[in-house]
């Protein structure tokens, strides 16, 4: 036996339906592709997310002598953190909105 579909708002209600329109807006500070200023040093943002930003910093080039008296070398690999999405930190790569440059009277 078959059961009737039933309708579940109440007898003479309209049905409501709608859409909200937002402007899109970026709900971090940080964005990927950043050049942050950390500590002193030059960083780049990889990858931001609701919990953190995965910041990417150059590590400084290691010079040293072995016990024979020979200098040596090394770049150690890139150092991973992770900051606040929204870390006041100094963003250097980002371009500020253009103004107009006049504006035209008739």
């Amino acid at each position: 036996m078959k059961r009737a579909k039933q309708n579940h708002s109440p007898a003479g209600q309209a049905e409501l339906f709608g859409v909200v329109w937002r402007p899109f807006k970026n709900p971090f500070r940080l964005r990927a592709g950043d050049v942050i200023r950390f500590d002193g040093r030059l960083c780049l943002v990889i990858r931001v997310n609701e919990c953190a930003a995965v910041i990417l910093m150059n590590r400084p080039l290691r010079e040293f002598t072995t016990r024979f008296d020979k200098p040596v070398r090394f770049q150690p690999k890139p150092a991973l953190f992770r900051i606040c999405s929204n870390s006041e930190v100094e963003i250097l790569n980002r371009k500020k909105p253009r103004t107009p440059r006049f504006t035209r009277r008739e």
